[in-house]
């Protein structure tokens, strides 16, 4: 059984105060989109990604991974919903991966593991354990509580889903107005129970500035054990 992935990629990266999409800052002599989707495209079991992109973009293009014969591409949204929802529609096998365009440092061994558990029930999803101190605060950014952190988890990608179970849950959550922040939460609204897999601690999403320096770090860690 082969899978397909897709990749909203239609954000500009607002939080990393850079000139252009954090997906097209420069890592370790490549983009950072490149890294990506080369770990995904690499995977035997991946058939296919699809990227979702910005209307405006017109760099994606130029990229020696654009041509990829395994690679699609399609119009992203304003929201990350409407982005894998228009990416979904150009899914033809029966389970979906979604991926972070911004987290690079994904292995193969996580993946393995994202599939095994997500062929088992309701889907998959990468996580990995809130290890300190978990605080709410206000809106004027006083504490207000110190929450328990015992089964806390931080969400990560990629997440495995059904491919027409997603696509009616994303279809659903929308038209309900809800909050989507991940399709997890999607099929949560929908009854589902996604499984959590423990994954690795360097599968981190580029968002500021810090991140870069971070990702290339582990970049070539992994490289190193490879």
């Amino acid at each position: 059984m082969t899978f397909t992935v897709v990749v909203p990629a239609a954000g500009v990266g607002r939080r990393m105060g850079a000139d252009c999409p954090k997906q097209y800052l420069p890592l370790a002599g490549k983009f950072l989109i490149e890294h990506t989707l080369e770990r995904l495209l690499n995977h035997p079991r991946i058939e296919r990604v699809v990227v979702a992109l910005n209307p405006a973009d017109d760099f994606f293009a130029t990229l020696p991974v654009a041509s990829h014969p395994r690679l699609r591409t399609t119009l992203g949204a304003d929201e990350r919903a409407g982005s894998v929802m228009n990416g979904l529609a150009r899914v033809e096998t029966e389970w979906v991966l979604v991926h972070d365009a911004a987290r690079p440092c994904l292995t193969h061994g996580d993946m393995d593991k994202l599939i095994q558990a997500a062929l088992a029930g309701d889907g998959a999803i990468l996580g990995s354990r809130v290890r300190d101190t978990m605080k709410r605060a206000d809106a004027a950014g006083h504490i207000v509580a110190t929450v328990e952190r015992d089964h806390l988890w931080h969400a990560l990608t990629p997440q495995m889903f059904r491919t027409a179970e997603l696509r009616q849950a994303l279809l659903a959550g929308l038209h309900a107005g809800a909050s989507i922040t991940d399709e997890a939460s999607a099929m949560e609204l929908a009854g589902k129970s996604p499984k959590m897999v423990e994954g690795r601690a360097d599968n981190i999403k580029v968002t500021r500035p810090e991140d870069i320096a971070l990702a290339a770090l582990f970049l070539s860690q992994q490289e190193q054990l490879a």
